[in-house]
């Protein structure tokens, strides 16, 4: 299993927090037909990314990316201590799985530059923070956050109307310290990293792409959960807030990448989860690094 990547001047590690089943497939896509379920069966689950039960497999993991300028950090997966009662597998964690993921990789939590959330999901933000003397403090202490503006006004408006757990306790506490940085459309860190906005699953949902004046790799976040959404750019999980405009970007993204020597880097696919983008049919396979 590949855990380090090199592309261009890069290097690109992942630490996987859990890679594990999720959700019944038809579950999780209302509009995955059950026939096109059968018919595509046996290659999902030689990717590894359907079990015998029809019950998908994800990922869930943060990349960390080494540029020759800085080192940054790519979703920071689900933490520990966090009361998550609708994830029983989430729930209040107290494994050293990450931490042991990240010193396997060579870094410390003081290594880290820059987090950068594609999205303020639940498990895209949970090791911003850890739970320290009962407070919840910035687990990276050297780093700046990185939040899309758009994203984050739009959880600040819906946490205002229902508190939102993972907003308050592994966002609010980061902005609360001074380490955030609310981004626009422009953002870029120096010549290597830059921000591709993805709305559709959020509002605010961003890729992020990196390389010296062309994008070597590309981190998609929850662009894409499966395998099946490449062939099927129009198959929306029930967790997009927007179904339609998340699958015109989701299209839109995979035409960009598509026959490039980007590597695609997913939030969710099943191990080695990176990939380069190939047509097939009137869809797109990802070719597994």
């Amino acid at each position: 299993m590949s855990l380090k990547f090199s592309v261009g001047d890069l290097t690109i590690h992942r630490i996987i927090e859990q890679e594990t089943t999720f959700l019944p497939a038809l579950d999780m896509f209302p509009g995955l037909a059950p026939d096109a379920l059968a018919e595509h069966r046996t290659w999902m689950k030689q990717a590894g990314a359907l079990d015998d039960s029809d019950t998908l497999i994800l990922a869930f993991q943060s990349y960390i990316v080494k540029t020759p300028h800085h080192t940054i950090l790519i979703d920071s997966c689900i933490g520990n201590d966090k009361p998550r009662p609708n994830r029983p597998n989430w729930n209040m964690k107290t494994d050293d799985t990450y931490m042991r993921g990240l010193a396997a990789a060579g870094f410390s939590v003081g290594d880290i530059d820059y987090v950068m959330c594609t999205h303020l999901h639940v498990d895209h933000v949970g090791w911003n923070t850890r739970l320290e003397n009962g407070r919840w403090v910035p687990t990276f202490p050297n780093a700046r956050y990185v939040f899309d503006k758009t994203e984050f006004d739009y959880w600040t408006e819906t946490n205002g109307k229902t508190e939102v757990p993972p907003f308050r306790d592994s966002v609010l506490p980061v902005v609360e310290a001074g380490k955030s940085e609310i981004v626009r459309n422009d953002f870029a860190i120096g010549d290597h990293a830059r921000i591709l906005p993805t709305p559709g699953h959020t509002p605010g949902h961003a890729a992020f792409t990196f390389g010296r004046g062309k994008d070597d790799a590309v981190f998609s976040g929850d662009l894409m959960h499966s395998p099946i959404q490449t062939l099927f750019p129009e198959l929306s999980p029930k967790f997009d807030v927007d179904q339609a405009q998340a699958a015109k970007t989701r299209r839109s993204f995979l035409e960009r990448y598509c026959g490039t020597d980007t590597l695609c880097c997913t939030a969710h696919f099943p191990s080695p989860s990176a990939g380069r983008i190939k047509r097939k049919g009137n869809g797109f396979v990802c070719e597994m690094a």
